[in-house]
C-alpha cells in the first residue's frame, strides 16, 4: 500500500479500494481495473473473512499475482491484534488498526504494536482518527461524526509511524437514506492535508457527490474506500435475474447481469478517482 499510494499523492489521483465478499465480486473488479488499466486496492473485513474463510484469500492472491496492474490486498477496519495477526498469515500486503474509538493514547499504543509487528514483515499500516459515520453497514461506524483535528493528527502519525491515515471529514459506512445529502468539508481536508505528509483515507466513500470526492483528490486523499454502491449495484440487479427467470440455477447464466450492473459503477469509481490508465505509473 505504501509504495501503491505513493504514487497516487505525487499523480494527483486516489485508488479505490474495493470490498470482496464473492468470487464474482472479486472476479468482476480485476475485470475491470485490467480492461480500464487502473491500479487497485482488494479490501476484506473481518466479518467477510469470516465468511468466505481464509483459503478464499488464495484465489485473491493468485488474482492479484496475474494481474496486468497493480494489486494491494488490504484488511479492512482491523479492531484487535487478533485481526491483524489472521491478515499477516493470510499474506495481505496492507492491514488497518481502526482504534479510532478509543481514546487518543489508546489509539497511539494499540497503532504502534501494530506498526512495529507488520512494518518488520514489510506490511504497510493505515490507521484512523476521528470516527465515521454508519449508515447501517455491516462495517459500523458512530451515532455521531467526530472530525480529525489536524493537530492531533499530525501528533498521530508523528507516534505511531502509519503508512496512511483515514481522517473523518463527514462520511458514513453504508448507503445514505434518500432524505440526506452528504457534505464533505473540503476546508477541514485542506488543513489536513497541510499537517500531514503521508496519504489520506476517505472512508465511507459510497453515495457521496462525485463532485466532492473529485474535488477531495486535490488534497490529499488518495485512498477511498467503497463497498456498499457495488454491492448495491451486484444484488439489485441478481435479484431482478432471479426473480425474470426464476427457472435458471446455472451461475454462468445466473451471475453475468449482477456483473456487468457492478462494472457500470466500478468504471464510474475509476474515473472519479482519476485512476483510469494510471497502472503506467508503476
Amino acid at each position: 500500500m505504501k509504495d501503491l499510494l505513493k504514487v497516487a499523492k505525487e499523480n494527483k489521483f486516489a485508488v479505490p479500494a474495493f470490498n470482496i465478499s464473492s468470487f464474482d465480486i472479486l472476479k468482476t473488479i480485476i475485470e475491470t481495473a485490467e480492461e480500464t488499466q487502473s491500479p487497485v486496492i482488494l479490501e476484506i473485513h473481518p466479518l467477510e473473512i469470516e465468511y468466505i474463510g481464509d483459503n478464499f484469500i488464495s484465489i485473491v492472491r493468485e488474482y492479484a499475482l496475474r494481474s496486468s496492474v497493480p494489486v494491494v490486498i488490504h484488511l479492512d477496519h482491523g479492531a484487535t491484534m487478533q485481526d491483524i495477526i489472521r491478515a499477516i498469515k493470510n499474506n495481505y500486503t496492507s492491514v488497518m488498526i481502526d482504534a479510532s474509538h478509543c481514546t487518543f493514547s489508546e489509539n497511539v499504543e494499540m497503532t504502534k504494536r501494530v506498526v512495529e509487528i507488520a512494518h518488520a514483515v514489510n506490511i504497510s499500516v493505515e490507521a484512523e482518527l476521528g470516527t465515521i459515520g454508519d449508515n447501517g453497514s455491516s462495517e459500523g461506524g458512530a451515532s455521531e461524526i467526530i472530525f480529525t483535528d489536524p493537530e492531533a493528527a499530525k501528533t498521530f502519525v508523528e507516534e505511531t509511524g502509519i503508512d496512511s491515515l483515514a481522517v473523518a471529514i463527514g462520511t458514513a459506512h453504508g448507503l445514505y437514506p434518500k432524505d440526506v445529502i452528504p457534505k464533505l468539508n473540503i476546508k477541514l481536508l485542506k488543513e489536513l492535508n497541510k499537517q500531514i505528509n503521508i496519504p489520506l483515507v476517505l472512508h465511507g466513500g459510497s453515495g457521496n457527490p462525485d463532485n466532492e470526492v473529485s474535488e477531495s483528490v486535490e488534497y490529499g486523499i488518495c485512498k477511498v474506500n467503497i463497498s456498499s454502491d457495488i454491492k448495491s449495484a451486484f444484488f439489485t440487479a441478481l435479484r431482478l435475474q432471479l426473480t425474470s427467470c426464476p427457472s435458471i440455477y446455472e451461475p454462468f447464466k445466473v451471475y453475468p447481469p449482477a456483473n456487468e450492473a457492478a462494472k457500470k459503477v466500478l468504471k464510474h469509481k475509476f474515473g472519479i478517482l482519476n485512476t483510469i490508465g494510471k497502472a503506467d505509473l508503476y
